[in-house]
């Protein structure tokens, strides 16, 4: 862990000094100094005294770089296409379980030719257009505005049934931290 980057970087973020940490949590500059340049692993209850001077909440002092918030810019978002049709997929975000994307259905496309199933949760909104999405005997014309969702453990398909390109928002969830597309 580099918990002492993080510190440091949050205090000199809030133009915060050393000498007012301490002063602020009866802590020595020189140890202050080590847990900064990660010398020296503070215990919980000092990381509290800490975070508690820096106003931050304990636990985001504990978060792996990986685990913190990210942003993915609307320029800056993954491309990829998915199926026999190769719809266009745009890469919202993810966290270690779970993805959201945007996917483009031009009139008449569809997931595939026949239902699909694989791992995971899904919940789709229309963001755009016209849809039919199907998962065994259930079935449902979909408009803009309208959700569903699904254990994607049971076959399933969506198809563009309007007259323009379709956008629906799909968000996966997953058990494992696998980075797989499905849709």
């Amino acid at each position: 862990m580099d918990i002492g980057s993080t510190i440091r970087a949050i205090r000199k973020r809030k133009n915060i000094t050393i000498a007012q940490i301490c002063e602020e949590t009866g802590l020595s500059q020189g140890f202050m100094s080590q847990v900064e340049t990660n010398k020296t692993s503070p215990s919980i209850s000092t990381l509290e005294s800490i975070a508690q001077a820096l106003k931050v909440p304990l636990a985001y002092l504990l978060l792996k770089k990986e685990d913190r918030m990210r942003i993915v810019r609307k320029n800056e978002r993954k491309i990829t296409t998915s199926g026999p049709e190769q719809l266009k997929v745009e890469h919202l975000g993810s966290t270690k379980n779970v993805r959201m994307m945007l996917v483009e259905l031009p009139p008449g496309a569809s997931t595939g030719d026949e239902p699909h199933a694989h791992e995971g949760e899904e919940v789709h909104v229309v963001m755009k257009g016209r849809i039919y999405a199907e998962q065994g005997e259930d079935a449902a014309e979909l408009e803009e505005g309208d959700s569903f969702s699904w254990n994607a453990c049971t076959p399933h398909l969506v198809r563009n049934i309007g007259e323009e390109t379709a956008i629906v928002l799909i968000s996966i969830y997953t058990e494992d931290d696998k980075a797989r597309e499905y849709l």
